[in-house]
């Protein structure tokens, strides 16, 4: 956006991030992916629209609402997302399932979605599961959000990339979906 033009009431990443309930990284990723209209200060700073951030909260509060649990979806691998998509939507449960193929990608759409499970690969380009992960974490507005993990990683290679808060869900690739499909069930009963 360009400063000379603009006539609208201007907020700092913070201000947008607390409006949002997200972390100052996420509102970042949102103004570099274009979710939110903002301009550079000669200063090196980000100022974002008020009416960006608006639409934003708007379009989580206009969300539909019925009985399904909102699952998100975080595979890079488009074949192993499609095989996790035939074998969810197949399992009959109340929920609705949507995917991404990266961080960034699923930092947006949680933010406009607001899904209560994730399931999450850790190794993705752009932005890995670690981070992702790291990001919601800092926000208040996803502390009651279910992670799974399912990752090849072994423990020593999780250790490297940073660990895993203790309330994240690890399984284990290959993944058996009995056993995901056990583990969902029991976030359901959680959840409702």
């Amino acid at each position: 956006m360009n400063k000379s033009k603009h006539t609208e009431p201007l907020l700092s990443t913070q201000q947008a991030a607390d409006l949002l309930g997200v972390s100052l990284r996420t509102v970042q990723l949102w103004v570099e992916k274009g979710a939110l209209d903002a301009w550079k200060t000669p200063g090196g700073h980000r100022r974002v629209t008020q009416s960006s951030v608006e639409r934003l909260l708007l379009k989580n509060q206009t969300q539909p609402v019925d009985n399904s649990v909102r699952i998100l979806l975080a595979e890079d691998d488009e074949l192993l997302k499609q095989l996790y998509s035939l074998q969810i939507e197949s399992w009959d449960l109340p929920i609705s399932l949507q995917s991404v193929t990266n961080g960034i990608a699923g930092l947006l759409k949680i933010g406009e979605w607001a899904p209560q499970i994730l399931i999450s690969d850790l190794q993705m380009p752009e932005l890995d599961g670690f981070q992702m992960i790291r990001e919601l974490k800092l926000s208040p507005r996803h502390e009651n959000m279910k992670i799974i993990v399912v990752t090849a990683l072994t423990d020593a290679e999780i250790a490297a990339g940073g660990g895993l808060p203790e309330s994240v869900q690890l399984m284990r690739k290959p993944l058996l979906f009995s056993d995901l499909k056990d583990r969902l069930e029991k976030l359901l009963q959680e959840l409702r």
